[in-house]
């Protein structure tokens, strides 16, 4: 994939420490031609699948190709309008897979995904995947946790120190592919970035196993490249319970 000037990336999956077989997915995706780049800039997307190995792997692969396809071919001028579709087809897609498959029933994937046109960033998410912005070394968590700890945590039910500990924390309250109807999180209004603006999408095999303080000072201090090789090590050093994905983006001059 050819990645234009303007942004340096890189992205990286691991098993982990304790699984057999790897749920999640991500992609990165620009288009080849010029004119259509100037129109649909620059896609990043994480999935994290749940409902088995076979079912999760199916569900979080049709999402991510999902989300680029539709991105890709829509014709509305409002990327953020383009994430919105490219959320409602992967729900479609993963919700007919399962219908027709009774092997993939109650498979289901969290989604984030984000778009930078210029330096206007734009973004969906269901689930509890992350995306982060780190500015001058602060991490900014601009997803919100669709679980039910991130629930009780809200209302005060729990504190948040308590929440690694909590026998259902890894119990969503949304996601793609569990129900007709879906509402991604977005923002107001698109995110002004500027130059060494880095932005962090992972699933939660990674900031599970750290705090996003660590998160932001690797991400804000190595290369693209480096930052992902050294997240997913440290998560993997740390236990690696879970599979672990990150895609590391890198705004430049």
């Amino acid at each position: 994939m050819k990645v234009r000037p303007g942004i340096e990336v890189a992205g990286l999956t691991d098993v982990g420490c304790h699984r057999e077989n790897n749920e999640d997915n991500y992609a990165y995706w620009e288009p080849q031609d010029d004119a259509e780049f100037q129109r649909l800039g620059r896609l990043a997307v994480v999935a994290d699948g749940m409902g088995g190995a076979e079912g999760g792997q199916h569900a979080s692969r049709i999402a991510v190709e999902a989300v680029c396809d539709i991105y890709a071919a829509s014709p509305d001028a409002d990327p953020q309008q383009r994430l919105l579709a490219g959320f409602h087809e992967a729900n479609n897609r993963v919700l007919q897979e399962a219908h027709a498959n009774p092997m993939l029933r109650g498979m289901g994937t969290t989604l984030t995904a984000c778009a930078l046109l210029g330096n206007q960033l734009y973004f969906a998410h269901v689930g509890d995947s992350r995306l982060f912005l780190v500015s001058d070394g602060e991490a900014r968590q601009f997803s919100r946790d669709h679980s039910l700890v991130a629930r009780l945590i809200e209302s005060g039910t729990i504190r948040p120190e308590d929440a690694e500990t909590h026998p259902q924390k890894h119990v969503l309250t949304a996601a793609v592919g569990v129900a007709e109807d879906l509402q991604p999180d977005m923002p107001s209004s698109p995110v002004e970035l500027r130059p060494s603006d880095v932005l962090v999408l992972c699933t939660d095999g990674l900031w599970g196993q750290m705090t996003s303080a660590e998160i932001a000072e690797i991400a804000w201090k190595s290369a693209p490249k480096d930052a992902c090789k050294s997240l997913v090590q440290l998560a993997k050093v740390r236990g690696g319970p879970d599979n672990i994905t990150v895609q590391v983006l890198r705004v430049s001059a």
